[in-house]
């Protein structure tokens, strides 16, 4: 198999780790302490090597060595010769050739990345041993929040009022296989051990594991045979809780703890789930997978401990004969059904007993099943989270009591800090559907209540009186006995299971519920009405009494919408008894951001500026509520993997954000193949969660952004303005531009992947503003060019500085959007962004899908004004930074893409060439059971899964 690349450390597009480790010193230097890293690489590189020679015979071996010696040929040396035999060699292979090849490098990205990520945490831990504090860590926020003379009991009270939650989400990108992540993992963990053997024997014995698991990997199917479903995605995501979030989060609060000597930590950070709950676009979701997703993720962290518990009885194991207990740890231990009377003398022991029957008991009685072990029959379920703490506290009372607090850091302390923010359900769910199909629902009910027949011809002003008196009125809309359609009953049925769900898990199990689409107050009310026909919403809003149980949460997502936010919001709350009913039901206002789609409709940077400017609007709308009312505002930040959505490094991100924006409280979502770059690895996992708690602390005591200046803000909206123009009229107003996306990439392909339970397009159309933002940002990245990602920018910087008039005034202009780079993090962290987007397209490679569109004239027209509007971004982006040379200021990623991409470059070119047969096959050839169409469908799915580990992103 392909050798070791030359040095490298993070992946091509960084999302993990998200605070890459600097390095310094000379080449030498660089080059020690690579080593590990290219040891790592070769040797899972030649067991990759053995293993396709031994299942695939000689031959094959030698063929991918000859197609990696070309590659690195035609890409490093830019050996034209190379390049073209290359081609030829490719166009020849068989079908069963092709997919053997796309399998091999497919793999070795995946193996790659996992020696990089060992390396990564190997130097982090180098630097730790060295005092080093790392950009992004807890320590170095701690250290500079001292260095500004911000007192612990302030960072401590800070937590106390914050909110800070991970969102993961299930999209239509996600390309991994569990069975794939589990063998990684294990192979994570071979590598990971290697460090730490010392003899020749042990070593082998190590890699006879390793080669085992990489033959284990050859033999196991890379995709799906059927298309995933939620339950899938649920499963997913719930072995990412445990092998990192269970044990990882507890360890990060140890820290902070550490941090603040003394003073009690409060709960600030909480795990949220879309999966099972995020109904938009996904007619899969259901009441019954909302149950499902709850029961699972129940029935996770009360195993967990389960486990816990049992080995705690294990280690607790001190006699009444050697020291005393407290008199709760003694009643604890009497209350216990164990009668065992070996263990009469054992208080611990016996109260463990008695706190795994009660949680075998609430497993059973929460999720319908059994706990593994009983010492005793399982009773008594407890009847909350803080019902089974208080019992733990008792423990950890009784052994400080004794002077046994050396017992309470390993597994105790732990297991307590995960039961405060795990409890019973594990994660927050979301529930979210677009106000469209809300306003169906409200309609019909209103229709056979027969209070309005037409409810959606009404305008906005007659839709808020009808549904405000409707909230004024105790009574329900619904009729006993009526004939309601399918999408009424399913509906509401999702807002009963709510409610019945809220009272099985408790009150963290559900707390939002998110609009899609939202883009008037109606919207708003809509929800609050159906909360209203199930229980979930008590009293009336002109009795000034109240409550509900879910917080209306609006998803502003296009251009347009961003901009109404601020006066749909302020609208909202001028409204009689809203603001009251808010204050009572928790003052609390979740308002989600949408990323994606504002990217989609406006273009990169017009979607930013857009967010930035929404943002500004929202927090000076909200700082007079939380005056008049005490109600806080948290943003959820509805960022994608790649930086066409919204990504990039979660830190830089946070620290960007406006003034007064982030106080403490912050959501973003997690998506795609981001959560397995960043949460697989636990060690890893643990450093990103680090870094949101880290950069929610800096953003919120040392304010890192001021309010810009006004020549910046005016600059950067006349920026704004042509960025979207020049996008639009690209993407939205060029003839055959959605026909060319359409043939250019593998947008088809993807559609028909089975990579996720949600269709790839919201309706059965070819239109881009009917695609949903994921796969259309997936689909750039896989071809490289990465459109998304910067598409509008060049033409915008050209048009601004022509805007003025003579030489002077130009460079005044430039000066001006150099100053912005320097001064503003907002502008700095774009412009940065934008460099690693750039860096990682290829046009070169990206001319190849040219050959697969089938209107040649009309393709390389539209390639031609991709290519020019890419150059005016790279001359602007040049201008601003005055960098020439791409990742000038992270020379370890330039690296990186420098040394992967060579391995990368075969996938794609394997990629056009199936791609191209399989289009040209007879449309009455594409049939079920056709052997040939099945290998090439087999061999263009498994190179989208390998350009995505190569990418280390999806879209």
């Amino acid at each position: 198999m392909p050798r070791a690349a030359r040095p490298k450390k993070n992946a091509a597009s960084a999302p993990a780790p998200e605070t890459p480790v600097v390095e310094t010193g000379s080449a030498a230097d660089a080059a020690e302490k690579n080593r590990p890293l290219v040891e790592d690489i070769r040797l899972l590189g030649r067991i990759l090597g053995d293993v396709i020679r031994e299942q695939e015979g000689k031959a094959a071996y030698e063929l991918v060595e000859k197609i990696r010696q070309l590659s690195v040929a035609y890409r490093l040396k830019q050996d034209a010769s190379a390049g073209k035999s290359l081609d030829r060699l490719l166009k020849n292979l068989s079908v069963e050739q092709t997919v053997s090849v796309i399998r091999a490098f497919s793999y070795f990205s995946h193996l790659a990345n996992i020696a990089e990520d060992r390396h990564h945490v190997r130097r982090r831990e180098v630097h730790e041993r060295q005092g080093h504090l790392q950009e992004g860590s807890l320590a170095m926020a701690f250290e500079r929040l001292a260095e500004a003379d911000i007192r612990a009991d302030d960072i401590a009270g800070t937590l106390a009022r914050a909110y800070i939650s991970p969102v993961l989400t299930a999209h239509p990108t996600e390309v991994q296989r569990k069975s794939i992540l589990d063998a990684e993992r294990a192979v994570a963990e071979l590598i990971n051990q290697r460090d730490h053997l010392h003899t020749a024997r042990e070593r082998a014995e190590n890699e006879e594991q390793l080669a085992a698991r990489v033959t284990q990997l050859w033999q196991t199917r890379m995709l799906r045979y059927t298309k995933l479903t939620v339950s899938d995605e649920i499963e997913n995501a719930l072995s990412y809780y445990r092998s990192t979030f269970l044990r990882q989060i507890p360890k990060m609060y140890r820290e902070v703890e550490h941090a603040l000597p003394g003073r009690d930590i409060a709960n600030f950070f909480r795990m949220g789930n879309w999966i099972g709950g995020d109904r938009d676009g996904n007619p899969f979701v259901t009441a019954e997978t909302l149950k499902l997703a709850l029961s699972r993720q129940s029935e996770t962290a009360l195993r967990h401990y389960l486990t816990e518990v049992h080995q705690l009885g294990a280690e607790l194991s001190m006699s009444l004969l050697l020291c005393p207990v407290t008199p709760e740890m003694t009643a604890l231990a009497e209350r216990s059904p164990d009668q065992n009377a070996h263990r009469q003398d054992e208080p611990y022991r016996r109260a463990l007993i008695g706190i795994y029957a009660r949680l075998a008991a609430t497993l059973h009685e929460l999720t319908g099943t059994e706990a593994l072990r009983h010492a005793v029959a399982p009773q008594n379920p407890y009847a909350s989270a803080s019902e089974f703490l208080a019992d733990l506290q008792v423990i950890e009372a009784s052994l400080k009591f004794h002077h046994a607090q050396a017992l309470i850091a390993p597994r105790l302390a732990p297991l307590m800090r995960a039961v405060e923010v795990f409890g019973f359900h594990l994660a927050t769910v979301d529930l979210r559907q677009s106000s469209d199909k809300h306003e169906e629902v409200v309609a019909e009910l209103l229709r056979v209540a027969r209070i309005e027949a037409d409810y959606s011809s009404l305008d906005e002003a007659g839709r808020r009186t009808l549904l405000l008196k409707v909230l004024d009125d105790a009574r329900p809309l619904r009729v006993i006995g009526a004939d309601y359609s399918d999408h009424a009953r399913s509906e509401l049925s999702i807002f009963e299971t709510a409610r019945e769900m809220l009272g099985r898990f408790g009150r963290h199990a559900l707390r939002h519920y998110i609009i899609s689409h939202t883009e008037d107050v109606s919207d708003l009310l809509e929800v609050l009405v159906l909360q209203k026909e199930v229980g979930l919403m008590r009293g009336t809003l002109d009795s000034g009494a109240a409550v509900n149980d879910l917080i209306v949460v609006p998803l502003f997502e296009t251009i347009g919408d961003l901009r109404n936010a601020a006066p749909i919001m302020a609208q909202f709350y001028a409204l009689p008894g809203i603001a009251g009913m808010v204050a009572r039901s928790g003052r609390e206002q979740d308002i989600m951001l949408g990323y994606s789609d504002s990217n989609k409709d406006g273009g990169f940077f017009t979607s930013n500026w857009e967010l930035y400017a929404a943002e500004l609007a929202l927090v000076e709308l909200f700082e007079q509520l939380g005056r008049d009312h005490g109600i806080t505002l948290r943003l959820f930040h509805g960022r994608g993997g790649t930086v066409g959505r919204g990504g990039g490094p979660s830190y830089q991100a946070i620290l960007a954000q406006p003034p007064g924006t982030v106080n403490g409280q912050i959501r973003l979502t997690e998506q795609g193949e981001v959560i397995a770059s960043k949460y697989a690895h636990p060690e890893i996992g643990l450093r990103n969660l680090e870094t949101l708690v880290a950069a929610t602390l800096e953003a919120t005591l040392l304010h890192p952004t001021k309010s810009a200046p006004k020549a910046f803000l005016d600059a950067a909206a006349e920026i704004s303005t042509a960025s979207m123009a020049a996008y639009r009229a690209l993407v939205y107003e060029t003839p055959g531009f959605t026909d060319y996306f359409f043939s250019a990439t593998p947008i088809r392909e993807i559609a028909e992947l089975n990579i996720g339970s949600r269709p790839a397009s919201r309706k059965a159309t070819r239109a881009i503003e009917d695609l949903r933002a994921i796969p259309w940002g997936f689909s750039w990245g896989q071809c490289r060019v990465a459109l998304p990602g910067w598409c509008g920018f060049g033409s915008a910087v050209a048009a601004y500085l022509a805007g003025a008039k003579g030489d002077k005034a130009q460079a005044e202009r430039l000066a001006l959007l150099q100053r912005m780079y320097r001064e503003w993090p907002f502008f700095r962290t774009l412009l940065s962004n934008l460099d690693m987007v750039l860096a990682k397209t290829d046009l070169r490679i990206a001319a190849r899908y040219l050959d697969l569109v089938e209107d040649k004239k009309l393709g390389k027209k539209i390639f031609a004004a991709i290519e020019a509007e890419w150059q005016r971004t790279q001359d602007a982006l040049n201008q601003i930074t005055g960098d020439a040379q791409r990742l000038a200021a992270n020379p370890t990623l330039a690296r990186s893409i420098e040394h992967r991409f060579p391995y990368l470059d075969p996938l794609n070119h394997l990629q056009v060439e199936l791609m191209r047969r399989y289009r040209q096959r007879p449309a009455d050839a594409k049939t079920a059971g056709d052997a040939t169409l099945e290998r090439l469908q087999r061999g263009i799915h498994i190179s989208i899964n390998g350009v995505a580990a190569g990418l280390r992103n999806t879209g």
